[in-house]
């Protein structure tokens, strides 16, 4: 692969006011420490395909066979591929898009098995693949034909070389499906022969989705033959459908294909491809594109002699801008959200427009809004505001703000209304938009009457009913915290009577607090505990959980958790056994419940905080040790690199925070607590020519300790740094030590109280 003109443009960019020393030591493009296979095997469900940051499109291999291990269409141990699609999930549980699959073919190879639906495949081999971002390639063995993928914001681009051969074919099947997705009328017709258009209409774990396309051939075809349900017929038709293209090519004959995509309208995929890219210069393109990433990974400039963990760092930077995916056209259009029930609110128009902001959806909030959204605030300034706008226009489609949305369409999968959160996040760290329409947004999306919100209002908590995942404990548990967040956002608007309400409500999670036993227990609708209780079993009490790692959700009032558990030894006995009480042999382990350390799960989201929660005993050495030994054993580079879902970036925040040393306990508090650095240094560039470095002195694999901090050459008394901190720019500096510092912080980390533009 040709890199010389992104090396050139990246020795301008970026070395232009450095020393000739300088420019040797740090030539290497920090693209090149990326490996997109990292969470391609194992539990992660990424995909290695090409994108751009933040993209609308997610070009990428599929297997073409379904099942856990290829929610994302591909899966590192198998040996075949189906083709390459517009649109992936990166790291969910649950399968949905693989829009418009695209396959090349030729005379080489005909055979079909059941396993992907009798689909055309090939045969790969991992030697003959290779990606990095914003660049996908393979040989497909059994036709000789090299696969090249790259992608802009809303246009995916194939390039296919070919062997000579008088039958070679480009395959459009807008019928594939994989998994949950599962199309509910299609279209696709000839507009001349270089060109194709259509439409796609899916229903899956999003409702109602719409995709419009239309492909550009960078060499005309000389047949085109329409199908329905596989059947040939001789002019387009509306159903399950695909088109055959034929060409006759000779030994190493290319054919570049450029698809736009939109939500609305071919008319505005069109667009996309005038607007985003010029001829058929595959190289050009994908050389733009990785520039694009090159330029958002040098926000964080980390130096360390380990070079797996530069390609785990960068990694992780890279996946995190996967999510959310830019969903409006040029101009602004979109699909208008939907309701639970993949229908339109009265009245709303089915196409909307984003007015000065670009719309963007796949809002994966219950795992986001903890780590991967205030990472956000910190590395896409511009970005938020858009992001926040986009849950708003969701509020003013349906009426409530969003659960777990993408492609314009509710899943309602997960609990909380975690939508909140983020909001409130960036309205205290003074980002801009409409504060009155969010917090009424934020009000009206805890005062409906679905998900349990009026059994909760009613009762103070929610009680077990015979739903198979009623999840009734960790349901009560985030809607207090959501709570607390609108509490927060009410004071500071002067709303008190709205404040006192909520700051009542986010005290549910005491209503179901056994001060017999010290656990969160379920209740009935009486309001008695049910029993038998055993606290490590996977039950319909707790989502994708159990009760050790609920317990420690109440992340706006440690401090009364504190109490009730007897006060700061037992609340750190209790901590020390979430850590070292391992599951038995005989245990049966959900497939969530991954990256174990005693009962800590890190390959899932509930407990991605609790090691922290020993910086509010005095306890910080044991934060330093359970952060590093995370670090050090839950991601590795390699394709089973994740222990768990990556889940739209949430894995991938946690690792890029404590990496750096700091990670948000309360996510909407304007605060970090403080942990132990992974690198000897770090430096995060931030807005008009700041930068905020991250310096660990006596770094080693065993100092893991922090023996002093120091904020701007004072030192600094206390477990936390504030955002605005970090913003102002400066030098954070860690002395690290292979001893426990047993010194107390003189002012520690509150839970409850905000810190920032407009403090609490």
């Amino acid at each position: 692969m040709n890199k010389i003109c992104i090396y050139i443009l990246l020795l301008i960019i970026t070395f232009s006011c450095k020393s000739k020393t300088d420019v040797k030591e740090n030539t290497k493009p920090l693209v090149d420490y990326v490996n997109p296979f990292i969470g391609t095997d194992g539990p992660g469900n990424t995909y290695p395909g090409a994108s751009e940051p933040f993209g609308m499109v997610q070009l990428s291999p599929d297997i073409g066979i379904p099942g856990w291990d290829r929610i994302a269409g591909y899966f590192y141990q198998d040996s075949i591929i189906t083709g390459f699609s517009h649109t992936h999930l990166s790291g969910t549980g649950a399968g949905d898009l693989y829009d418009i699959l695209v396959m090349p073919t030729n005379s080489r190879f005909n055979k079909r098995i059941e396993a992907n639906n009798f689909k055309p495949y090939s045969t790969f081999s991992h030697q003959k693949e290779k990606a990095f971002p914003g660049y996908y390639t393979v040989d497909l063995l059994d036709y000789g034909i090299k696969a090249e993928l790259t992608a802009t914001k809303r246009v995916g681009i194939h390039r296919y070389t070919f062997p000579k051969d008088g039958d070679s074919q480009i395959h459009i099947d807008l019928g594939y499906a994989l998994n949950w997705d599962k199309p509910a009328e299609t279209y696709i017709e000839k507009v001349n022969d270089t060109t194709i258009q259509g439409y796609r209409m899916s229903t899956g774990w999003a409702r109602n989705q719409k995709v419009y396309f239309q492909m550009l051939f960078s060499k005309p075809f000389d047949t085109h033959h329409y199908y329905k349900n596989d059947t040939l017929k001789i002019y387009p038709m509306k159903g399950n459908t695909k088109m055959v293209l034929k060409y006759q090519t000779l030994e190493n004959d290319q054919i570049i294909i450029k698809t736009g995509l939109s939500s609305t309208s071919c008319e505005a995929a069109a667009h996309a491809i005038k607007m985003e890219t010029v001829g058929f210069d595959f190289d050009y393109q994908q050389e733009k594109t990785t520039l694009v990433w090159e330029n958002q990974l040098q926000k964080i400039k980390i130096e360390t002699p380990d070079e797996d963990k530069k390609s785990i760092f960068y990694t992780m930077m890279y996946q995190n801008m996967l999510t959310p995916n830019l969903f409006s056209d040029y101009g602004g259009t979109y699909k208008t959200a939907n309701d639970e029930n993949g229908q339109l609110k009265s009245g709303i128009n089915p196409i909307s427009k984003a007015e000065g902001f670009n719309r963007y959806d796949t809002f994966s909030l219950w795992d986001t809004f903890r780590g991967a959204h205030p990472l956000h605030t910190i590395l896409q300034p511009k970005l938020v505001p858009y992001f926040i706008k986009s849950l708003l226009a969701h509020y003013k489609e349906t009426g409530e703000l969003p659960v777990w949305s993408m492609q314009g369409s509710e899943t309602d999968m997960m609990i909380g209304y975690h939508a909140v959160p983020v909001i409130v996040d960036a309205y205290f760290k003074g980002f801009d938009f409409d504060a009155q329409l969010a917090y009424q947004a934020c009000k009206e999306s805890a005062m409906v009457t679905d998900r349990q919100i009026n059994v909760y209002m009613q009762k103070g908590y929610i009680p077990v009913d015979k739903h198979h995942e009623n999840w009734s404990v960790s349901k009560t548990m985030e809607y207090a915290y959501d709570d607390w967040c609108i509490a927060m956002f009410a004071q500071s608007l002067g709303k008190l009577e709205d404040y006192n309400y909520f700051i009542r409500r986010s005290k549910n999670w005491q209503n179901l607090h056994n001060e017999t036993n010290s656990w969160m227990q379920p209740k009935d609708e009486r309001g008695n505990f049910i029993t038998p209780f055993v606290p490590k079993e996977y039950s319909p009490y707790f989502c994708e959980s159990n009760a050790w790692h609920y317990y420690w959700f109440v992340p706006h009032d440690v401090e009364t958790l504190i109490a009730k558990t007897g006060g700061k030894e037992r609340f750190e006995q209790k901590l020390d056994s979430m850590f070292t009480y391992y599951p038995e042999p005989t245990d049966k382990l959900p497939l969530f419940s991954t990256g174990m350390i005693g009962q800590y799960a890190h390959g899932n989201e509930p407990s991605h905080h609790v090691a922290y929660l020993y910086n509010f005993i005095d306890k910080p050495s044991k934060v330093q040790k359970y952060i590093r030994q995370i670090l050090e054993t839950q991601y590795k580079n390699e394709p089973n690199g994740h222990c768990g879902n990556e889940d739209c970036g949430q894995m991938s925040s946690w690792y890029i925070f404590n990496a750096l040393g700091f990670y948000p306990v309360n996510p909407a508090q304007n605060a970090y607590a403080l942990g132990s650095p992974l690198f000897d240094s770090a430096t995060i560039v931030l807005p008009d020519k700041k930068q905020f470095k991250i310096v660990a002195e006596n770094n080693s694999k065993d100092n893991i300790y922090v023996k002093s901090i120091w904020l701007n050459g004072e030192t600094l008394n206390r477990n936390y740094i504030t955002h605005k901190e970090i913003l102002a720019g400066g030098t954070l500096k860690f002395e690290m030590s292979n001893t426990p510092n047993l010194s107390k912080v003189v002012e520690k980390l509150n839970s409850a109280k905000v810190y920032g533009n407009f403090p609490y």
